[in-house]
């Protein structure tokens, strides 16, 4: 394979439609990542599956493509050690962040009904507080529901971005 070969394949990745078409496969697999988590822990017994499923789907879905943009960033030409660990850790990072912070901003607006008056400094307070304590559940709660799927998942994106990096 020629270096311009190389390059083409690299950069293919990177197109639109690529990019999108991995964003709903990565968000079909953080889905199915949580349908497992769920099966095994409480076989079904959760009368919010589908919100949830939709929310993981939608977390890995928005968090693809600034994940392998930003993996390509770091990573670059460099050995294919370098482009798995890059990707790795961009697209667990940024779909963890990204799910969670869903999940936040659902959490402050179901609490936002109790809340004070929007210009005054005890509605920003509770704001905050509100949006970091849907953080701190999603951590405590949510993480969870990633496994056992979930980590192997992300090493078989990550091998392909590797490669795919190239």
């Amino acid at each position: 394979m020629t270096a311009n070969a190389n390059t083409r394949t690299g950069h293919s990745l990177f197109q639109p439609h690529r990019l999108l078409a991995g964003s709903v496969l990565w968000g079909a697999a953080m889905a199915l990542s949580l349908y497992g988590g769920l099966e095994l822990s409480i076989e079904r017994l959760t009368a919010n599956r589908n919100a949830l499923i939709s929310l993981y789907f939608a977390g890995g879905l928005i968090a693809f493509a600034p994940a392998v943009r930003t993996a390509r960033l770091i990573a670059g030409k460099r050995p294919p050690e370098a482009r798995f660990s890059a990707a790795f850790l961009c697209l667990g990072i940024a779909t963890i962040a990204v799910t969670a912070g869903l999940y936040a901003v659902i959490y402050r607006l179901f609490f936002a009904q109790w809340v004070g008056e929007f210009p005054s400094t005890f509605w920003a307070y509770q704001f905050a507080f509100t949006f970091a304590t849907g953080l701190y559940q999603f951590a405590v709660i949510g993480l969870r529901n990633y496994f056992p799927l979930g980590p192997l998942v992300l090493v078989a994106a990550s091998l392909w971005l590797a490669k795919s990096m190239r």
